[in-house]
């Protein structure tokens, strides 16, 4: 992938579609090598290459910031879990995978309400399954889920009185990221995760077409 051309909000678009499940990239890989862009085009790329290669890396470090940062303020430590729920929700492979978990626990005391917490059937127009997938976690649209953490998110914030503390804290673990993700050689095995990526959501869209074709055939 020429990370040059792409823009920022397919970059978006991609952390907000991608398995965030898969495990942090090793400490030692991590701050393996570094060096300076010679260019503001290898800046540009290297800094989206990076971004989308260490995302979990970053994420964590993120947390671990904001962890430092409330030692003294335990409910604001447990308003910045809620706000990093509220924005993991936003992710369609994290809200299928917390739903399917959830619903999997519920099974094992109550399987009557577990079936309540399925997803309703995906729509079909003409003989299709419709592009605009929409996203439910326990059987409820995934938005009213981000407004009930939002709430619960900014109640916490203002009891526990930690905005402030919020913001240098994320102005110092996005720095960070900034900075990391500016200066980390981006190795061959980040290049070759990405076209083993692509090539993976190729197959998945070639499988759909060749099942769509059966269908309709039959």
């Amino acid at each position: 992938m020429d990370w040059a051309t792409v823009s920022t909000e397919d970059l978006i678009d991609a952390l907000k579609e991608v398995d965030w499940s898969s495990p942090p990239r090793p400490i030692n890989e991590f701050f393996n090598k570094f060096t300076f862009p010679r260019s503001s085009n290898k800046w540009n790329s290297r800094l989206k290459c990076n971004l989308y290669y260490y995302r979990t890396n970053y994420f964590l470090m993120i947390l671990f910031i904001l962890g430092l940062g409330f030692l003294r303020r335990p409910l604001a430590i447990v308003a910045a879990v809620s706000t990093a729920l509220t924005i993991a929700f936003l992710n369609d492979s994290f809200a299928g995978t917390f739903s399917e978990k959830l619903t999997r626990f519920v099974r094992q005391f109550s399987p009557h309400l577990a079936a309540k917490m399925r997803p309703p059937p995906m729509p079909v127009l003409r003989g299709r399954p419709s592009s605009k997938r929409a996203i439910y976690i326990c059987g409820r649209p995934r938005w009213q889920f981000v407004i009930m953490s939002s709430a619960v998110s900014v109640f916490l914030w203002f009891v526990s009185c930690g905005l402030l503390i919020l913001l240098w804290a994320l102005t110092v673990g996005l720095l960070a990221t900034i900075m990391h993700a500016s200066f980390r050689t981006p190795n061959l095995k980040a290049r070759l995760n990405t076209f083993r990526e692509e090539f993976r959501a190729s197959c998945e869209v070639a499988k759909w077409e060749i099942g769509s074709k059966g269908a309709g055939s039959g």
